[in-house]
């Protein structure tokens, strides 16, 4: 791959340690009336959220020949007297968002915002608040812990991590037990994605000292264990499914408080990881009996009849031909989308019909495209159902 990229023949490597250091302008060049994002590195600095939600970058590269902003939509930089090089986006909806600094062409993480595991790749990320929303918001209340733990997995033949959250009291109560919620992030993310993007800690924090969530241990691992990637295909659920249940399941109960039993297990997911949670779940109610899809595809596109049909009796045999048993064993199917988000359609025919069919669902939808917003909503309304 050929680094050089100025015209002075700057390595790219000497660029963005450039860059890194001149971002003290943006700090002297305050925007007025804006408040920095919360996931930059320095909160001084831009990125800056405008009160339209519109967001100011500004960066420093005296010698790079052309700066755009990649938001889902590309935005070109323009260069002052000073070399910095600055943008105002549209208003972006509130939530987490994904980006890319473009230098000459080439995208890489932006040095001012923190970067996180997305579209299979470290990225940079903007979070814009939704005014009036707080249910993630880091508040004085009693909080639980996350820990990083490694087991070793017969399926991939590997050591692999997971991150598991415990709930507030966990370690002052040894004698309780708790119920156990498998969380599951979407494709080209990792275990990374529901503890840093998702905020689940936070989420969880704030249900439980209101009252609206039993305390739970959540589990967030790996998803991606076929050939190292994720995925639809019969194979990668095939492969997710003995992971989860031949190695990540035992593996918590051997090690953690957990309730273990079906009536107190919970899978759900998003996108990826709702499909995963959607095959795994249904086709091991002896292990589970709650299960979340949030924004999954399998309803439309992917997994469907040549007429774009979501089969559930194919996919699920007996799941609309004896409802009655999978309405027995399941205390929780839930299923929600973004209203924006172009899977919404497929799902709410899906959901229409396995409703007509007799089955229980929960269905929600929230405000959003298929995004972070969307997924945290979206938790958030399942935790609080979920054990009761």
């Amino acid at each position: 791959m050929k680094f050089l990229i100025s015209k002075n023949r700057i390595s790219f490597s000497i660029l963005i340690v450039s860059m890194a250091f001149s971002t003290g302008f943006a700090k002297a060049q305050r925007i007025e009336n804006s408040v920095p994002a919360p996931t930059n590195i320095n909160q001084s600095q831009c990125p800056c959220i405008m009160p339209d939600n519109s967001v100011v970058f500004q960066v420093k590269a005296p010698n790079a020949q052309k700066l755009q902003i990649d938001l889902g939509k590309k935005y070109n930089m323009v260069k002052n007297e000073n070399d910095i090089w600055t943008v105002r986006t549209e208003p972006i909806e509130p939530g987490f968002h994904y980006y890319f600094l473009i230098i000459d062409d080439l995208p890489v993480a932006d040095p001012a915002s923190q970067s996180f595991f997305g579209t299979g790749k470290m990225t940079s990320g903007i979070d814009i608040p939704e005014q009036g929303i707080d249910f993630y918001s880091i508040k004085d209340v009693p909080h639980g812990a996350v820990s990083s733990k490694y087991y070793f997995s017969n399926v991939t033949n590997s050591w692999r991590r997971l991150f598991v959250y415990t709930p507030p009291g966990y370690n002052e109560t040894p004698e309780r037990k708790y119920p156990v919620v498998y969380l599951q992030h979407g494709g080209g993310e990792d275990e990374t994605g529901w503890v840093r993007q998702g905020k689940t800690d936070l989420i969880l924090d704030n249900l439980i000292v209101e009252r609206k969530a039993e305390p739970m241990i959540v589990v967030m691992a790996n998803g991606n264990v076929s050939s190292g990637i994720g995925g639809y295909s019969s194979q990668a659920m095939i492969s997710f499914k003995k992971e989860i249940t031949e190695n990540i399941v035992p593996f918590i109960d051997k090690n953690y408080r957990s309730m273990a039993n079906a009536q107190n297990r919970a899978i759900c997911g998003l996108s990826m990881g709702g499909g995963q949670s959607f095959y795994t779940g249904l086709e091991n109610l002896n292990i589970f009996s709650s299960i979340g899809i949030f924004s999954s595809g399998i309803f439309g596109g992917i997994r469907t009849t040549a007429d774009n049909t979501f089969d559930a009796e194919k996919e699920i045999p007996g799941l609309l031909s004896q409802t009655a048993d999978f309405n027995q064993k399941l205390d929780l199917f839930y299923i929600s989308c973004g209203e924006a988000d172009q899977r919404i359609e497929h799902t709410k025919k899906a959901v229409t019909t396995m409703k007509e069919n007799g089955l229980t669902i929960e269905f929600n939808s929230f405000p959003g495209d298929h995004e972070w917003q969307v997924w945290r909503k979206s938790f958030c309304d399942f935790a609080s159902q979920a054990f009761k």
